[in-house]
């Protein structure tokens, strides 16, 4: 569908949501919470997608009294390729025809300390764990309600990344550096989940490209959250704005990539990352 500009305020109007049905899942996350609250505020009726079914609705609640609109929680095991179309047939039962999809589920696996071994012995269990949520989930996820959204011949759908989905992580960051107490660093896992959301991006681009809808990827760079001095003062030294971001400042690209802002962009990954892979 193409777009052009007809009077006073259509630009403005580019960024605007109102009624449109998105869907978040790990929904509950960081960024999540974030994610479904600006959709929200841009008049979106949002599907918060997340393991806890009470935590959900709780959510969902909270953004219909702060934002309007409407908003439901859902519980859903994303890596379970069973338990997507029930969902999806759940979320348009309660809002409507999804429209925007944001992909934003990962997981560090059930034991968070055997996320953070090294390469030589990361378990194989603990791989198939983070491959399963955070590539294999994405990949049910966006078939199923991708595949409604090109029957109906609209849809804008975002994948999360991140810079390690780009970019090797520099090991000397990590020397000393924590997280909530424990030693960290970034896993292959990760990184290779992470390369291969992009990957997924640019295939459906091009698969439903001449179905009306879009994929794009969004990569954040590292986020400031629980992580110790020593770690945030040598990743802010490896960025040309010399500091970690927040949460909120990586809302405003998945607006414009869920928007009629961004209609003809489609099969890209858009970092926001202070610059850090610029170097």
């Amino acid at each position: 569908m193409t777009w052009s500009a007809n009077g006073k305020g259509e630009y403005r109007r580019l960024f605007d949501l109102s009624d449109r049905v998105a869907v978040v899942t790990g929904g509950l996350g960081l960024l999540g919470r974030r994610f479904c609250a600006a959709l929200a505020d841009h008049g979106a009726h949002v599907a918060i997608v997340d393991q806890d079914i009470t935590d959900t609705k709780s959510f969902a609640d909270e953004l219909v009294t702060t934002y309007g609109g409407r908003a439901a929680g859902f519980s859903a095991d994303i890596s379970d390729p069973e338990a997507i179309a029930p969902l999806a047939s759940q979320i348009e039962a309660a809002l409507g025809p999804i429209v925007i999809l944001h992909n934003s589920a990962a997981s560090k696996s059930r034991v968070l300390d055997r996320f953070f071994d090294s390469a030589e012995t990361f378990e194989p269990e603990v791989w198939r764990e983070i491959m399963a949520t955070n590539l294999d989930g994405a990949f049910y996820v966006t078939r199923e309600i991708g595949g409604r959204m090109a029957r109906r011949r609209t849809g804008s759908i975002i994948h999360t990344s991140s810079i390690y989905g780009v970019a090797g992580p520099d090991p000397r960051i990590y020397e000393g550096s924590e997280y909530r107490g424990r030693p960290i660093n970034t896993p292959a896992a990760y990184s290779a989940s992470k390369a291969g959301v992009i990957g997924l991006t640019q295939y459906f681009a091009t698969y439903w490209g001449d179905k009306g809808v879009r994929v794009n990827t969004l990569s954040p760079g590292g986020i400031a959250d629980g992580q110790n001095e020593v770690f945030q003062s040598r990743y802010s030294a490896r960025v040309p704005m010399g500091r970690m971001g927040a949460a909120d400042e990586v809302t405003g690209a998945l607006i414009f990539l869920a928007s009629n802002a961004s209609s003809y962009i489609t099969g890209q990954n858009l970092i926001v990352d202070g610059g850090l892979t610029a170097w």
